[in-house]
């Protein structure tokens, strides 16, 4: 009986050991994704008749923030020098997205060929955007979507210290 009791000791010890590390995993994990993306609910305010959304920079210098595309959360980078949103291939059948004619695109990895795309409605907080130009890129392997120029151009953005703050028009 002893020995039972010693070796159900031993396994409730081990146990606590487990569910401990759990726990760290789980609190540090959150940690690291803030640092990653600080905007995981970006924070919308109206102003006169603009929407107005602020992105805090991640830790790395970029502006990383949760939002949806066509009612499914994504996670967009903010990226000045992508022509499109560039969505990567695989999330194509997730977000609804039809692709259509194939083309060349020059790209920080060199060139590759993208399908076009439309995005029916595209949203960072309130700031909703509908009818968008994408790419569907087979080259990008994250879940990322780089948040180019044909959203941005249709918004008002200023970059102040760690801030960029977009704008409807």
């Amino acid at each position: 009986m002893t020995q039972n009791s010693s070796g159900a000791g031993k396994w409730m010890f081990v146990l606590a050991w487990v569910c401990a590390f759990g726990l760290l995993i789980l609190v540090f994990g959150d940690l690291l994704e803030q640092q990653v993306n600080p905007n995981q609910q970006p924070k919308s305010m109206r102003i006169d008749n603009q929407t107005e959304v602020r992105l805090k920079q991640n830790h790395a210098g970029h502006y990383v923030t949760s939002g949806f595309i066509n009612g499914t959360p994504v996670t967009f980078l903010v990226d000045t020098g992508a022509t499109d949103v560039a969505v990567p291939a695989h999330l194509q059948d997730d977000l609804g997205l039809i692709a259509g004619r194939r083309g060349l695109a020059q790209t920080a990895n060199g060139t590759v060929t993208v399908a076009e795309t439309r995005i029916d409605r595209l949203q960072i907080g309130d700031i909703e955007l509908n009818n968008i130009r994408g790419n569907l890129n087979p080259g990008m392997q994250s879940d990322q979507i780089l948040l180019g120029m044909s959203v941005l151009k249709q918004l008002e953005f200023t970059q102040r210290g760690e801030w960029l703050i977009l704008r409807t028009l």
